[in-house]
Order: structure tokens, then sequence, then C-alpha cells
């Protein structure tokens, strides 16, 4: 599969053949806004304030070539709630500014004519919703805010009867495909394209497909071998891809490693916040994930932590295909304290009270909400091996609780419960954040990751944003930089490889606003670091 087969398409994983793209002119306040860039970025083209309440207006036409019975509207992604009429009928409203969400509207929709969608949107950062690192004072590790629509936006022609989701699980030798469809169909079936060409064919028991897969090729940073499919219900057709990976933790050897299709894999990885120059949140275009996923493989990695925020699932799409291991962090909520949250841990100060939150609180609903959406959102991505639940204590309640609910939504994968801190008895990862300085690293029982380090500042000249510095110590120039990460990896991170280490994560893969301790420029334009001497840190750590 070429990188670029599909990545048109908002869910390159289930395609349909009759989509209307809804991105483009917009308008917010009788003013041209272009959707999906948030209208606080450069790209969206918009001219104007942004309150915390206001409406998107989008006139529309069906096309002709649409004839099944229904359409069902596309949002990827609106921050933070919104509600969403056509032709002045309610059709639909969700909370939560980071995961897809749909609606039929079929009953309000004029085939004939003109059809006008608003989107009427409520943003006050409200703490209670998962907000990432957005602020209405961007210092720091705190950036730009986005408001409403950010991802794409299309609507889908489909049956009566149509799929809603599919839920593919692999196993070593197959995989287990579940139909969720809301009313009763007759029949199913999938169709698999294998490695030699050849087709296989497999009908559906009720809602259940589980197929042996003839001569397995598994899903790997090196073999990244993706089967595609078209699968049939009734009269809807929709086509994809899946991998046959397995990501687990087996003891070798008297020490717990992580294993990818029972292999042991070191996750060698860089914090991904996501953030764009032009579009803060969004891409110019999904050719930009190609970019940062090759750029980062160029340099010797093979993992992507994505830092507080959930991408479009072209994203996620490029991984796949490309060949990213991907930790997925889940999205903060709660107030955030610098010193309670990151100074004190630190520097050493790391216990406190655990915080509980009511079964009934509103932040809790959210935030369980948010890890469903989530984890239904990218189940069936084979690049996302790794769940991590809260950051650095920011916003943490009910650690173990929180554990075993991720688990229930998604027990094929691993999961960081306390990235930082603050750790629990109910966690895959000792999962430390390092900087400053070089530790020998100690890892016990349970492997570790050393989710966050390094983070060295680097300006170059003519590619800033600010000229507000952020970062954790300062390098004069490129050959420094490369210096002290080598330095980095030969000190703290491959001698304790042997000893149970399972990944490092470094902070991080390009500058975000006035943090500029990425390896790239927050442009993209200016590589950092030597490639040579990071290739040869990858090999060393492949080595052991």
């Amino acid at each position: 599969m070429n990188v670029m087969d599909y990545i048109k398409y908002p869910r390159p994983q289930f395609r349909r053949e009759n989509i209307l793209m809804l991105d483009g002119d917009w308008k917010i306040n009788d003013r041209l806004v272009r959707v999906p860039y948030p209208p606080q970025s450069v790209l969206s083209g918009y001219k104007g304030d942004i309150p915390e309440e206001f409406t998107y207006i989008k006139e529309f036409m069906i096309p002709e070539s649409f004839t099944k019975d229904r359409f069902v509207l596309f949002f990827g992604a609106v921050d933070q709630c919104c509600v969403v009429k056509v032709n002045g009928v309610q059709v639909g409203a969700h909370c939560g500014g980071y995961t897809s969400f749909s609606m039929d509207i079929t009953d309000v929709v004029n085939r004939n004519k003109s059809n006008v969608l608003e989107v009427c949107v409520k943003d006050n950062l409200s703490t209670d919703y998962s907000y990432g690192k957005q602020t209405q004072n961007p210092q720091g590790m705190w950036y730009t805010p986005v408001s409403g629509i950010w991802q794409s936006v299309w609507i889908e022609n489909v049956p009566v009867n149509y799929i809603e989701r599919l839920e593919i699980t692999p196993k070593k030798d197959g995989i287990i495909v579940e139909i969720v469809c809301e009313n009763e169909f007759s029949k199913a079936c999938i169709d698999i394209k294998l490695q030699d060409g050849a087709v296989f064919h497999c009908d559906f028991i009720g809602t259940t497909a589980e197929i042996i897969i003839p001569n397995p090729v598994y899903w790997s940073v090196e073999n990244h071998f993706l089967y595609e499919f078209s699968l049939k219900m009734d009269d809807d057709i929709a086509e994809g891809y899946f991998a046959l990976r397995t990501i687990k933790i087996k003891e070798i050897e008297g020490i717990n490693r992580v294993c990818l299709n029972d292999k042991p894999v070191f996750l060698h990885g860089v914090l991904d916040q996501g953030y764009f120059k032009d579009g803060i949140y969004t891409p110019e275009n999904a050719n930009d994930y190609v970019r940062d996923i090759t750029n980062m493989k160029e340099l010797g990695f093979n993992m992507l932590r994505k830092h507080i925020k959930v991408e479009s699932e072209q994203f996620y799409y490029v991984c796949d295909v490309l060949g990213m291991l991907v930790i997925q962090d889940m999205v903060n909520s709660g107030e955030y304290s610098f010193a309670r949250d990151t100074l004190l841990p630190t520097i050493g100060f790391n216990k406190r009270k655990r915080k509980s939150l009511s079964k009934i609180h509103p932040r809790r609903l959210a935030f369980e909400n948010h890890m469903k959406e989530v984890t239904e959102q990218l189940y069936n991505h084979p690049c996302v091996v790794v769940y991590t639940i809260f950051n650095e204590g920011w916003g943490q309640f009910d650690t173990e609780e929180m554990y075993e609910y991720l688990k229930s939504l998604d027990s094929t994968r691993l999961i960081d419960s306390a990235s930082g801190w603050f750790v629990t008895d109910k966690t895959d990862f000792d999962s430390p954040h390092i900087y400053f300085r070089n530790v020998k690293l100690k890892p016990k029982r349970r492997p570790m990751l050393l989710s966050e380090c390094g983070g060295y500042k680097y300006m170059v000249k003519d590619h800033y944003f600010w000229d507000k510095e952020y970062g954790y110590g300062s390098c004069k120039n490129s050959e420094e930089l490369t210096k002290r990460i080598e330095k980095m990896y030969e000190v703290m991170v491959i001698p304790a490889i042997k000893k149970g280490l399972c990944g490092c994560v470094y902070t991080q893969l390009s500058d975000v606003e006035g943090e500029i301790n990425g390896l790239y420029t927050y442009d993209r334009k200016v590589c950092k670091v030597d490639t040579k001497i990071m290739k040869k840190i990858a090999e060393k750590i492949r080595a052991e």
C-alpha cells in the first residue's frame, strides 16, 4: 500500500464510495473561515475575535449521485461543546474537543435544494473537559488555544441498514471482526486480500467473524504489512485494512520486556505534541504527517508519544503504513498547578494524597467518556500499542479505577497509568520523567518506560516563534545539542536496557511556540541535530 493511496479520506481505515467533504469556506459572524483550521490559526483566514460562544454556518447541496436512503454527518473534532442544526432543526450535540462524532440527518435534509448547516460552539476552556496544553496566556509549555472545528467535516450516503463501526481484534494467527449496527441485518461477508494477491472470503455468523489468516504476515516496525479488505453488510459496503500484531509484556531471561509479536522491542521515541506553526492543532494537509513521521524514522526513532492530543485518523493511518509505533495519551482535564504537578515532583517530592472523584462528578464522567471515545476511534489502528491515562499528576484521580476501566474498553494494549510520577499499583510500567540531569536508572519488576527526558533547548536564528525561550538546559548550536543528546543516551539510557528499561521518550519532535527544545524547528525547516549521530544511537539501542 502506497502511503498516499487513501490519505485523502477522513477515515482511511473505513472508506465508503459516497462521501461529500464539507471542508473549505464557512462563515462565523458573516466572516469567512476555512475549515478544518481553527479560527485562531493563520490557515483559517479568519479575521475577528473568537468569543466563548459562536456559530459556524455552511450551505451545501446533496450530490445527485447520492441515491441511497440515509445521510450521516461526521465531525472529526470540535472544541469543546457544540450543538448541530440542519435547516434550523437540531440534529445532535457533543462535548469533548478531541474525538469524532456523527449524527443521522436524513429526516431534515433537502435532496434537491440548498441546505444550511449550523454548528453552535461553546468553548470556555472548562477544566471539566479535556483541554490539553491550551491556555489564554500562552507561555512556556502552555500554548495558543483553539476553538470550534479543527478536523474535517463530511457526509456519507448510506442505506437504511449501515455499518456504524467495526471492531477488529488481532490475534497471532488471525482476527475477530465485530460489526456494530443499530438495526438487525440479514447477511455480512468480508473479502481479504492476502500477501500473494489471493482473496480470502469469510461469512459472518451474526455480527461476528472469527478469521484464521493463511500464512499470516505480522505487522512490525521493519515490516509494516497491512491486509486490505472489503466488507459487505446487506446493501452497505466499506473498505479498509487491518494488521496482525500483538503487544504484551513477557518475561525473558528473568526480566519483563515489552514484546511486539512476542519479540522484545525497545520503544525508542519522541514526544509529539501535534502543533503546527500556521495551523496550531491542524496541519496544512495530511502530507505534514508524512513529513514528521518520515523525519523521525530518518533519525532512528520507531515510536511517537502522541502527547495530550488526539489527531485526525489520517495521522494514525500514516503511522500504520510507515510502521511507526504510537503511545497515545488521554487528554488531561482538571486544574493544573506547576508547583504541585511539575516542580516539586521534578526535584524529588513525588508523594501526595490520592485524589478521588465521585461516580457522578462531571469531570469524571467527561473523562471516562473521553477514554471510551478515544479507544473506539483508535481500536483498529495497529500502530497504537500503549495508552497513557494521566500525565505528571495533572488532573489525576482514582488511578487504579481508571486503569481497570480502560482495560475493560481495550484489553489488547498496554497502559501507562501515571506518566512521570504519583504511580499506583495498577499500571503496566514504571514511568519516570527525568530532566536537567542524567541518572543511573534502576528498573524494578515492572518494565521501566522513561516517558520524558532531554528537552535541551536551542534557538535557531530566523526559525523561532517568539523571543520567549523555554526548555531544559541551553545549547548554543547543533553540535552542542547533538553531543548532549548523545551523552544522555550513552550515560542514562543504553546501560539500563539490559536491566529492564523498555523505552525512552525524548522531548520533543519539534519546537512548539516558545518551547524551543525540538529536534526540528517549529516550521519544520531545520533539523537541529546531526542525523548520522542520531542513527548511530539508534543502532546501539537495537544492539542491546
